[in-house]
């Protein structure tokens, strides 16, 4: 069981939404780089932004002090991504591995392309479905190097360590045997999502094959090293917000009433009383208007 909780401020599916997370001792926390990368040996924490087979595009927000979880916005739109035939919404969990950092000034040498300014992206595939600012263990299993419109945007296959079929998984290709098919369609899924926008088919290297669990977790602790640097104030966020309450040689810690009155400028939590729409009614208007 998680010691990490969420709290959701304001109403689901407007602009100012929010999930905040907060640690054992209830104090607001980053999720970016106050959960700590690993969750026990050879097993990593992954912050849930997606829950599978949802379709708004929640996300670490980088640039927000303690980087609560939202909805993407572009255009001055909510985002949501489409159906894609034969996919309904994202279809795994999907998050990030909290202190990683995708560095844009740093060349990837099996892409030659440089970072996405994210923390590095996961793709959870066990039975659950996870909910919105869940903190769960997951072991890693391979990696999937996307370019994304001329950045390195790796993506961390990975299953649930309570999962009931953990057991069976140790690497890439036992999802291969096992889930027969997830793995194109993963691809695919990444591939086309962003076409129904307006916007070119993603690339990927090594010609879209997936690299295995060793491979992936050398590109993991090299996106930990990049955000140590990051936090550390050894390179330049360019705009990504470092406020943390735990990482004791960062130059951007500040206590956990700093962290509070952050969180209480903002609209109050939303309770039970929150009527909101589904979120694939908000989809469907959101592609009428």
């Amino acid at each position: 069981m998680s010691s990490f909780t969420s709290e959701e401020r304001a109403a689901p599916f407007t602009l100012e939404y929010r999930v905040f997370l907060k640690n054992e001792k209830g104090q607001y926390i980053s999720p970016f780089h106050d959960i700590p990368i690993y969750a026990d040996k050879d097993v990593f924490h992954m912050v849930v932004e997606v829950p599978r087979w949802s379709n708004a595009k929640m996300e670490i927000a980088t640039k927000d002090p303690l980087n609560p979880i939202k909805q993407d916005v572009k255009k001055g739109k909510l985002r949501y991504v489409v159906n894609l035939f034969p996919y309904k919404g994202y279809i795994w969990n999907y998050g990030a591995i909290p202190q990683t950092w995708e560095d844009p000034g740093h060349s990837d040498k099996h892409t030659g392309c440089c970072g996405d300014n994210d923390p590095i992206d996961v793709c959870e595939i066990g039975s659950k479905v996870c909910a919105r600012g869940e903190i769960i263990r997951v072991k890693v299993l391979g990696i999937l190097a996307m370019i994304d419109e001329g950045e390195t945007d790796w993506k961390v296959i990975a299953i649930n360590v309570d999962d009931p079929d953990v057991a069976n998984y140790n690497d890439i290709s036992d999802v291969e045997r096992l889930k027969p098919g997830y793995l194109e369609a993963t691809v695919d899924w990444f591939r086309r999502y962003k076409v129904p926008d307006g916007k070119p088919e993603n690339e990927f290297a090594f010609n879209a094959e997936f690299k295995n669990k060793d491979f992936a977790i050398d590109i993991i602790k090299s996106t930990h090293d990049y955000w140590k640097a990051l936090v550390t104030k050894k390179t330049d966020g360019k705009g990504i917000s470092c406020m943390n309450t735990t990482v004791s040689e960062s130059p951007f810690r500040c206590d956990p009433d700093a962290a509070k009155a952050i969180v209480d400028a903002l609209p109050p939590p939303c309770d039970s009383a929150c009527t909101v729409p589904t979120d694939v009614d908000k989809w469907f208007h959101h592609q009428k208007n």
